[in-house]
């Protein structure tokens, strides 16, 4: 077993600490007039599908009136949470999706804001990260994927939607580590979010793409790239036939969660009208439709509890880290 296995032990004990959501019957009525998404990275990305899977699910469900979306990338995400934390009296009526990377790139130093500046609204989803090929690509798998880099490292790209050291390349080094190859010399070329990480993959730029599985299960299932590798535990429904890593004899897991900020000093009562919402949203059949075409996990927690997740994902991603060279 990889000795870099942070899903098998540490961030699957972390994420099992949010729980599961339970059952919170939705009441059918209206909780917000309308809820504005502020989104740190561009189209096509994870943050940017969560955004807006989460107003879909809220507004078809009749939680909240009307839903509204703004991209606003730059600075590894800190564009937008610089944005929110210095316009924060205006800013109440906004939701910030965020997830991993405001951990890691707290961690290094990519902006000198962290989550603790924020309010924290509700832990969401999880999504787990897919290697991907292109559809047309010789490799067919992980032991593809590796043959191809153990013969020519240099012209073996993995790209992804982070900068050098954020999520996706955490977890190609991550998983590159667990199959027995050195993580720091796998070459990773950083794109701005998903949808123009996967764009360089279609036309070729790079040899794989580490992302997130909701990212690239429409196009798997579209036939336009290859699922060679998963970080569940088992195989996910929205895409059977992608195996695991474990399956390939990669001992390596990984679950990114996703959830919502706010702007510091938010009124308790807004606090609470997100969190009631967002709660009642997952016994809604209008999210679920949502989540089972993602391949979402349901993981759900607000407030304190919140708080003690991120803490804890902070010393584990950490850790991590420093492990692989990053910190």
């Amino acid at each position: 077993m990889s000795k870099f296995v942070m899903g098998r032990r540490a961030l699957i004990a972390a994420v099992a600490a949010l729980g599961l959501a339970g059952p919170v019957a939705a009441g059918g009525h209206q909780v917000l007039d309308s809820i504005h998404f502020l989104i740190p990275g561009g189209a096509g990305g994870g943050w940017d599908g969560t955004a807006r899977g989460t107003g879909e699910a809220l507004t078809n469900a009749g939680l909240v009136g009307s839903a509204s979306y703004e991209n606003m990338s730059g600075g590894g995400g800190g564009k937008a949470i610089g944005y929110l934390i210095e316009n924060a009296d205006s800013n109440h009526g906004t939701l910030m999706v965020n997830s991993t990377p405001i951990v890691i790139r707290s961690l290094t130093g990519v902006f000198p804001h962290n989550f603790r500046d924020l309010t924290l609204v509700s832990g969401t989803i999880g999504d787990y990260a897919a290697m991907v090929v292109n559809k047309d690509s010789a490799i067919n798998s992980m032991a593809d994927l590796i043959a191809a880099y153990d013969a020519d490292p240099s012209a073996t790209a993995i790209g992804g939607g982070s900068v050098p050291g954020g999520m996706d390349h955490l977890v190609a080094a991550m998983v590159m580590e667990a199959a027995g190859k050195d993580a720091l010399g796998v070459k990773y070329i950083p794109y701005d979010a998903g949808g123009k990480a996967m764009a360089a993959l279609l036309s070729g730029e790079i040899s794989a793409l580490s992302t997130g599985f909701s990212e690239a299960v429409d196009l798997a299932n579209a036939g336009e790239v290859k699922i060679i590798g998963v970080t569940s535990d088992a195989r996910v429904d929205a895409a059977p036939d992608a195996m695991t890593m474990m399956e390939q004899g990669i001992d390596t897991t990984f679950v990114n969660w996703r959830g919502f900020f706010a702007a510091p000093g938010l009124p308790a009562d807004m606090l609470g009208m997100y969190q009631d919402a967002i709660a009642k949203m997952y016994e809604t059949p209008e999210w679920e439709v949502v989540r089972a075409r993602n391949g979402w996990v349901n993981i759900h927690n607000s407030g304190d509890d919140f708080l003690s997740f991120l803490e804890n994902q902070e010393q584990v991603i950490g850790d991590l880290m420093r492990k692989l060279g990053f910190l």
